[in-house]
C-alpha cells in the first residue's frame, strides 16, 4: 500500500483528463468527486473508478465539454438533457437548478437523462444540505442485481442518497446502494486478491458466492438484505423505486436497457437517468434542525450489543474518515491501484502520481 498527498492525487487525475481533452473546470470537478469518495472512506468510488471515466472519453462515449439544457420546466420542476457530458458537470447544473428552484417554492425537482456516472450520490445530497436544504439524489446504474427469485440481473445498485442539516452543525447523510454492496467493493476485493463476505453477490448459477472474481464476471449482486428469507425483496423493490424517480421519469436507458459499463470504454453512451431533489425543511413544522440533531444524539447514546462497536448515527462513519484524511493530508491506495495508476499516467504521458511512503 501507498500513501499519496491529496493535492497530489488531484493533480494527477486533473491532468489525466485534461489531456483527454476535458476542460479545465470539468475536469476539477471530477477530480475533486472522486477524491471525495475516496476521502470519506470509500475507494470504491474514487480513484478505482477514475480510468472508466477516462476510457469513456477516449471513445466517445462521453463527450465532456458539451453543456447540459432544460428541456422542461415549471416553477418547481425540471427536466434536463446532460448530452453525455462527465458526470459532476451535469450534476452540479442539476442540483444547482435544484436548489434555485426551492429557494423560490419550496422545492426542487430535478430529472436528467443522457448521463454519465455521478460518483458517490451523497456528494450531491450534501450539495443541498449546505444551503440549509434536505437534499435527495438518485442514479440507476448498470444491470447488476437479480431479483430474490431470479438469477438473471435485471437492476443496477441505484443508490439512494438523503443528507439534510441539524442544528450544532450536525448532519444527517445517508449514502446506500439497493444492493447489499456496491459492484466497486467487489472490484476492491478483486484487487487486494481476497474472497468476498458471505450475501453479497451471487454466481452464474444464481447461488450465493464468495469468489470475487467469478462475483465480477457474473455481474449478479444481491439485492439489499439479501436472500428472500432475509427480505431480499425489500431491496429489490427500492431499486425499482430510484429506476422510477431516473431511467423512467427522465426518458434516459433505464433497467435492462442500460449498457454494461466496461473498462475498455467500448460500450456506447451510458444515456444514465439522474434524479435530484432539494427540499426546504422551512415549509413544516418550525425546529427541523433541533430534532434532527437531537435524534442523532440520542441514536449515538444508545448500549451497544457490542462495547466495542457504537452505535453510530448515519455519517457518523465518513465525518470520521474525512477528518482522519485531511489529519494526514494524505489517501491510502492499493499497490495495484498505484500500478493501475502508473501505468495509465505511461499511457497518456502524465506525470505520475508521487507516493509518499510504501508499506
Amino acid at each position: 500500500m501507498g500513501k499519496v498527498a491529496t493535492a497530489e492525487v488531484l493533480r494527477f487525475m486533473t491532468d489525466c483528463l485534461k489531456t483527454v481533452g476535458t476542460n479545465s473546470k470539468a475536469a476539477r470537478q471530477t477530480a475533486e468527486l472522486l477524491l471525495q469518495a475516496d476521502r470519506l472512506g470509500h475507494p470504491s468510488h474514487g480513484l478505482n473508478r477514475f480510468e472508466y471515466y477516462i476510457n469513456d472519453i477516449v471513445s466517445g462515449a462521453c463527450t465532456p465539454n458539451k453543456e447540459p439544457r432544460v428541456l422542461k420546466e415549471t416553477a418547481s420542476t425540471a427536466w434536463v438533457d446532460a448530452h453525455s457530458v462527465l458526470g459532476a458537470t451535469s450534476s452540479h447544473f442539476a442540483m444547482d437548478l435544484a436548489i434555485k428552484k426551492a429557494k423560490t417554492t419550496g422545492i426542487g425537482w430535478v430529472t436528467v437523462k443522457g448521463a454519465n456516472h455521478f460518483g458517490i450520490a451523497g456528494w450531491w445530497a450534501q450539495k443541498a444540505a449546505d444551503q440549509g436544504f434536505i437534499g435527495m439524489a438518485f442514479t440507476n446504474t448498470s444491470p447488476l442485481m437479480a431479483p430474490t427469485r431470479s438469477k438473471e440481473s435485471a437492476l443496477g445498485t441505484n443508490p439512494i442518497a438523503v443528507v439534510a442539516p441539524a442544528a450544532q452543525g450536525e448532519t444527517f447523510y445517508l449514502d446506500m446502494a439497493t444492493t447489499a454492496v456496491a459492484v466497486g467493493k467487489i472490484e476492491m476485493q478483486r484487487r487486494k486478491g481476497e474472497p468476498l463476505p458471505p450475501g453479497w453477490a451471487q454466481g452464474p448459477d444464481g447461488k450465493e458466492t464468495t469468489d470475487a472474481d467469478l462475483a465480477y464476471d457474473t455481474a449478479c449482486l444481491m439485492p439489499l438484505g439479501g436472500g428472500e428469507m432475509n427480505s431480499g425483496y425489500k431491496g429489490y423493490g427500492l431499486a425499482a423505486m430510484v429506476e422510477l424517480f431516473c431511467g423512467i421519469s427522465s426518458g434516459s436507458k433505464y433497467g435492462h436497457h442500460i449498457r454494461s459499463w466496461s473498462h475498455s470504454g467500448d460500450g456506447g453512451p451510458a444515456d444514465l437517468g439522474h434524479c435530484f431533489v432539494a427540499l426546504d425543511p422551512g415549509c413544516f413544522a418550525p425546529g427541523f434542525g433541533d430534532r434532527m440533531n437531537e435524534s442523532m444524539q440520542h441514536w449515538r447514546q444508545l448500549k451497544p450489543t457490542d462495547p466495542s462497536l457504537p452505535v453510530l448515527a448515519p455519517g457518523d462513519k465518513e465525518r470520521k474518515a474525512a477528518a482522519d484524511t485531511d489529519c494526514r493530508g494524505t489517501v491510502t491506495y492499493l499497490q495495484q491501484q498505484l500500478q493501475a495508476s502508473a501505468a495509465l499516467a505511461e499511457r497518456l504521458q502524465v506525470k505520475p502520481m508521487a507516493v509518499e511512503e510504501t508499506d
